[in-house]
């Protein structure tokens, strides 16, 4: 339990963790998953993988990239040539020529790394980021509470442009993260911009183990109950089932769900949190690139009775819009705050025998009603805007005021 002011200071432009930031600093936000099997790397090609005359890797390409190398064997003015980090790179653009946002190459490490984030325990400084669509450049959108990002100052909405002095523009978001990550004990400088100030601030954090809770819950007066979601991780579906039972035990009458900038993360743990609210019915399907259809199914055993209100803004993705946009289609509660961040396709990894790994789409996903919300998002009910200057001058929160205000209006 916490009170309502740590409460809102959590989320309000809050928590975005999907494979988080956390002890690390967020790590690839926006993606619903699944672990495929190992795949072998020495393989010419894989049982599972897609019939296909045409690959980029011909004998002229091949060739062409032999030369490459061989000319920087003789010409390149160093000689202490790293193989491995070349090899890193061409594996990683293969996948970079996707022009997909979602699609990644992993390094064992970036790997082991994601692995250990959707656990909910974090090595690093414990702040959740995503990536700015607008200026490509990571945003912090939280930070844990405790954690050494909150103790070293690092504020909602500073945006990340230099680590240790390199100027991270360009990188992804998990390559920004790594960079971020290291050894507990030692520090990292990290430069930001801040709004607020209109000014660049720098920041040495030393890193350290962070424990991520994922579901925080307050009860509010008339028996309103809080109950907000940073991420979806593998503990966060019993976290929610203990919240919702500690605030059944105080007679809870209304509930406030608050997913305002919660960036996915597992499909089964959103899933098994929608089963404690939905009626029976389709939670949310997907379709792949040769139309085959798989649904993710609620039997209705244990549909929420209470009025319900669910906060979502821009950075509210993935999971979130799944599990807000399945509410919204079955008419549970009502959707309050901004239009959510559009994230409507899936992702999945997979591994490889070395310990690396590559995620891709695979598929898009709909709501129950059939909505592809992929780059349009999910409209609320109720628009509202986050009030930044009322919560910076006294952690004043509009939205779940709002939320509140709808709740006692059907408590009446």
């Amino acid at each position: 339990m916490e009170s309502k002011e740590n409460k809102s200071l959590a989320y309000l432009v809050g928590f975005i963790a999907g494979v988080a930031l956390t002890g690390l600093l967020a790590a690839g936000c926006f993606w619903v998953y699944r672990v495929q099997g190992v795949f072998s790397i020495f393989e010419g090609k894989d049982k599972e993988q897609t019939a296909t005359n045409e690959t980029a890797l011909t004998d002229d390409t091949v060739n062409k990239m032999k030369t490459i190398e061989q000319a920087i064997d003789t010409y390149y003015y160093q000689t202490d040539i790293d193989r491995n980090a070349e090899a890193v790179s061409i594996y990683k653009g293969i996948v970079s020529s996707l022009d997909d946002p979602y699609s990644e190459y992993y390094t064992q490490e970036e790997y082991k790394d994601l692995m250990a984030d959707t656990q909910g325990v974090y090595f690093g400084i414990g702040a959740y980021v995503s990536m700015d669509k607008t200026l490509n450049l990571p945003r912090i959108t939280g930070t844990i509470e405790g954690s050494p990002a909150s103790t070293a100052g690092f504020v909602a909405n500073d945006i990340i442009y230099e680590v240790d002095g390199e100027n991270i523009q360009g990188l992804t978001l998990t390559e920004v993260v790594g960079r971020i990550r290291g050894e507990i004990g030692t520090t990292v400088l990290i430069k930001v911009y801040r709004e607020s100030l209109g000014d660049y601030v720098e920041i040495e954090v030393a890193r350290d183990r962070v424990e991520s809770p994922t579901v925080h819950t307050t009860m509010m007066e008339n028996q309103i109950g809080y109950l907000g979601i940073t991420e979806f991780d593998s503990v966060t579906p019993q976290q929610f089932m203990d919240g919702m039972q500690e605030l059944r035990d105080q007679d809870m009458k209304a509930l406030i769900l608050d997913l305002r900038s919660n960036p996915g993360g597992s499909l089964s743990a959103v899933c098994d949190i929608a089963r404690q609210l939905l009626p029976s019915g389709d939670i949310v399907y997907t379709v792949d690139r040769d139309g085959n259809r798989e649904d993710y199914t609620c039997d209705g055993a244990n549909e929420i009775d209470i009025p319900l209100v669910v906060l979502v803004n821009g950075y509210s993705a993935s999971a979130s819009e799944i599990l807000s946009g399945s509410i919204k289609d079955y008419g549970k509660g009502t959707i309050v705050g901004e239009t959510t961040y559009g994230k409507g396709v899936v992702q999945r990894i997979f591994p490889f025998e070395d310990g690396t790994a590559v995620k891709l789409t695979i598929s898009n996903y709909f709501t129950p009603n059939g909505n592809n919300i992929n780059g349009v998002g999910i409209e609320p009910d109720v628009e509202i805007a986050l009030d930044t200057e009322a919560f910076a001058k006294d952690g004043t929160d509009n939205q779940v005021n709002k939320a509140v205000e709808i709740l006692n209006e059907k408590l009446k």
